[in-house]
């Protein structure tokens, strides 16, 4: 073998940008794909077994369902991530906006989001995530130093309004 030609370098970087592009694609597909798997098991948790309440009783119900499904599904399926996963679907209701993000984001950025109190605060961070592609990492930072509060600061002060409003 001879050293490599510019013909075979230039060859050798588009494979690898093909092959970089078809992982990306193929972990973003995946990652969507759970995130809906996620909200859908959420809402028929909550539609059929808690009747649309957030019944105490439920407590009791999800380490059953958990039991039966962990086993074969692993622990994903823990009674907590199926109460996480009713919260989801109490939080973010409408399916067809949980696809829309679902592109971009991964379910652990949810995990992050649905702490959160106030719901202009998660739209915030959800499009914010979407918008500049945050990772998680960043998005765990710019929730623990309080962007969202600062923003609506620095909103308020520029148009002229009292900060205290």
């Amino acid at each position: 073998m001879g050293t490599p030609t510019k013909t075979d370098t230039a060859l050798l970087g588009e494979l690898r940008q093909l092959i970089e592009q078809a992982r990306q694609h193929v972990a973003q597909t995946a990652n969507s794909a759970l995130t809906m798997l996620y909200w859908q098991v959420g809402e028929r948790v909550r539609c059929e077994v808690l009747k649309n309440d957030r019944a105490e009783y439920g407590e009791e119900i999800l380490p059953t369902l958990s039991a039966k499904l962990m086993p074969e599904y692993g622990k994903g399926f823990s009674a907590r991530n199926l109460a996480r996963m009713v919260q989801f679907v109490e939080i973010f209701a409408d399916a067809n906006i949980v696809a829309t993000l679902s592109r971009q984001l991964t379910w652990s950025h949810f995990v992050e989001i649905l702490p959160l109190k106030q719901p202009l605060e998660r739209e915030y961070y959800a499009e914010m995530c979407r918008i500049e592609r945050w990772s998680v990492r960043t998005l765990r930072e710019r929730i623990g130093s309080q962007l969202y509060l600062r923003t609506r600061y620095f909103e308020k002060a520029r148009r002229g309004h009292s900060i205290r409003n």
